[in-house]
């Protein structure tokens, strides 16, 4: 302790440092050394220290000397122990020194790599508001959220830095998984987590917007993403959620969602992914309680572990988790046993076409055609390439006639054909339920079934005139050879973006696949991933026949590039459904499988507001020889810029004016939109409703546990803490 404690002596270390003395820097710290012995208050301590921090990260790239370069970490290594030391002895009393702190603080996170210097100058206005008299409950509401998202990205840095490496060893040393844990809390982003939280905590006493969260402290870093309630066993899971095997009726705290997350009851993540992912967008439609935590949060929860609980994230994102015996009378009410059909939609199946075994021209379907001939990626997506001729790639499109049509052949070792055996499936689990046998016992049966027939699918002999019209088109589409061009496969269901249920994710995506025997067996293996147990859960949540499921395949040329996401048009975190949210990642598949992506709220006024910076540390890029490749990212610089902004705000006023008239439709809602660019080219890959579960929205009990909250009330910085 006295070794740890013992005064930091910058002189001492700056004598050493003989290349730095005398340059600009050297002086810089000289001067800091020479103020500090004149104000040695641990606020003066901490303020120059953070600029003076930033400083040595700017002009860092200017030294050209490998020696001086090296000096000048072990200096801002220095300063930052001296800040860690000074932090808790800066004790602010008014909510003014506190935002000043968090400031400070944030400031020494940019300067010790925590934070980027492009992401520094999104947020440090926003800040920077400590000098005024008074701010309302919304901009202090702002300041909070912001200071929240700067802990959040600093922990991110450190998890995109370490995570591979430690997860190699946690392999076959569990404790090595603690040190992301500890990197964070020996560093500034410590002190700044604790700061935000006694902010939170004021705001919480002012605003009536208090989370109650068991009995865990810091609860203001708590934040809802999703309203919901549910009811059922914590499960906390603090390391690798990959090979957890998750149940519908628990609720899961995790560091980070599985990729490949099946129904649970109620979620809540460290590292929240972003918010348009497939599982977000999955939570957000089925009206599933999600929310944001810290680190810290999750061990507070631990002790919990296989507790049963009431959780619920009302529509301002408040959050309550309690134990079942503090359940209310209104809360039990909630979860009485309801009718199977109760709340599920049924899949349109009175306009599908069978008997069409054509291969596609993508250009020659449009909307009208979904749930008709295919599903609604290539029903959109051929819309999109009549309005957006130049933004959209040519494609190919395997109807549902032609699935059908191969699986009326006799199924291997069975006396039936493979529909006959999938539909004699459903049959005798309706038998099974009208025998009072148990819903998880028949869900069982199904789920063994369906694996029989997923394999016997992947085994399916193709047809010979359906394999010579791929061969055909891929040369009058496509324009090149069949095994010659990388293309994507896409499933592509009739019971995927419906208006109240989505199912973005839930079937198979094949990524730039080359040959053609690999692109003739990726058509199998997605004609059998609608009966994956993941898919088939999620259909049973919220779809009333999910036997009526019938796989197209969209098929389109890969685009390698250089980076891509999603376009919600709508402001998901603002909640004025004229703005607009866009989450980005490098490379290709950006955003929709969790990725820790650039995320930001475009005004319908003007401006956008960063929501969050990139934190993955590799993206995926697509080769011409087929499959994909990995490379490194770096984070210095923003992955989306001025110019694709200006662009995707355009491309959401064309699609919100024009597409309702150009599909005859009577949608009002927000839409879902992948797209990437590649050297600022603009392509669109997918359009497709964005559903939320406007029961969760309107429910009576979430509303009632939402407080009325006057965000124009001012509030004096003078006031105390």
């Amino acid at each position: 302790m006295q070794v740890f404690f013992k005064p930091v002596d910058v002189q001492a270390l700056l004598d050493k440092s003989k290349l730095i003395k005398g340059t600009s820097l050297g002086d810089k710290v000289q001067a800091f050394i020479n103020s500090k012995e004149a104000n040695d208050t641990a606020s003066y301590t901490v303020n120059e220290a953070a600029l003076l921090l930033v400083d040595i990260r700017e002009e860092l790239i200017a030294e050209k000397r490998p020696l001086a370069r090296l000096q000048l970490l072990d200096i801002s290594l220095k300063l930052e122990e001296l800040l860690f030391q000074n932090a808790p002895n800066w004790e602010p009393t008014s909510v003014s020194g506190q935002l000043e702190k968090i400031c400070a603080l944030a400031t020494a996170s940019v300067g010790a790599g925590y934070l980027e210097l492009w992401e520094w100058e999104q947020i440090s206005g926003t800040l920077s508001k400590f000098n005024q008299d008074q701010l309302s409950l919304a901009e202090l509401t702002q300041v909070l959220e912001t200071a929240r998202a700067a802990v959040e990205w600093s922990a991110a840095m450190v998890k995109a830095n370490y995570q591979e490496v430690v997860n190699v060893y946690t392999a076959f040393e569990p404790k090595a998984y603690a040190f992301i844990d500890d990197r964070i809390r020996g560093s500034v982003a410590l002190h700044l987590g604790q700061s935000v939280g006694n902010l939170g905590d004021f705001i919480a006493k002012e605003s009536a917007l208090t989370n109650k969260v068991m009995d865990v402290a810091n609860q203001s870093t708590f934040r809802g993403l999703n309203p919901g309630y549910a009811y059922g066993e914590l499960v906390v899971v603090d390391g690798s959620s990959e090979d957890v095997e998750v149940s519908a009726d628990k609720i899961y705290v995790f560091q980070r969602s599985p990729s490949d997350l099946k129904p649970v009851a109620g979620i809540a993540t460290v590292a929240e992914g972003n918010m348009v992912s497939h599982v977000q967008l999955l939570a957000r439609n089925l009206g599933i309680p999600n929310a944001a935590l810290s680190d810290a949060n999750l061990q507070s929860l631990k002790k919990y572990d296989g507790t049963r609980v009431f959780y619920a994230v009302s529509n301002k994102g408040n959050v309550i988790i309690k134990p079942e015996a503090q359940m209310t009378d209104q809360e039990h009410g909630l979860f009485v046993k309801k009718e199977r059909n109760t709340d599920k939609i049924e899949v349109p199946v009175e306009k599908i076409q069978l008997g069409n075994t054509d291969v596609l021209n993508m250009r020659d379907v449009d909307a009208s055609d979904s749930g008709a001939l295919c599903g609604p990626k290539a029903a959109n997506l051929g819309q999109l390439k009549k309005m957006f001729p130049e933004q959209v790639v040519e494609g190919l499109v395997i109807p549902f006639g032609i699935f059908r049509d191969h699986m009326d052949q006799q199924m291997p070792g069975e006396n039936s054909s493979y529909w006959e055996y999938l539909n004699a499936m459903f049959v005798e689990a309706e038998r099974m339920r009208s025998a009072n046998v148990s819903e998880p016992e028949v869900e069982n049966y199904q789920l063994r079934q369906l694996e029989i027939l997923r394999a016997a699918i992947k085994k399916m002999p193709l047809k010979e005139d359906f394999m010579n019209q791929l061969e055909s088109k891929f040369k009058s589409v496509l324009g090149s050879d069949f095994g010659k061009i990388p293309v994507f496969l896409r499933s592509d269901t009739n019971m995927e973006d419906l208006k109240e249920f989505t199912g973005a994710g839930l079937n198979l995506t094949l990524f730039n696949v080359l040959d053609k025997e690999k692109v003739l067996e990726g058509i199998k293996d997605v004609w059998a991933s609608p009966y994956t147990e993941r898919s088939f859960k999620w259909r049973q949540v919220y779809l009333l026949n999910p036997e009526n499921v019938f796989p197209s395949i969209l098929v389109i040329p890969s685009v390698d590039v250089d980076y891509s996401g999603v376009l919600i048009t709508k402001g998901i975190n603002s909640g004025n459904d004229k703005d607009l949210t866009v989450a980005f990642s490098r490379g290709a598949g950006g955003a929709v499988d969790g990725q820790s992506a650039e995320t930001y709220t475009i005004y319908d006024s003007n401006g956008y507001r960063l929501l969050a910076p990139a934190r993955e540390p590799m993206y995926n890029t697509l080769p011409a020889t087929g499959g994909t490749g990995k490379k490194v990212a770096t984070f210095q610089n923003r992955v989306v810029n001025e110019k694709n902004m200006a662009e995707i705000k355009t491309l959401a006023k064309t699609i919100r004016e024009t597409l309702p008239k150009e599909t005859n439709s009577d949608y009002e809602g927000a839409y879902d939109v992948e797209l990437g660019f590649k050297e600022d080219k603009l392509w669109l890959f997918q359009i497709r409703p964005f559903v939320e579960n406007k029961k969760a929205l309107s429910s009576g009990y979430l509303e009632s546990i939402t407080p009325k909250i006057n965000t124009e009330k001012e509030i004096s910085l003078s006031s105390k803490l």
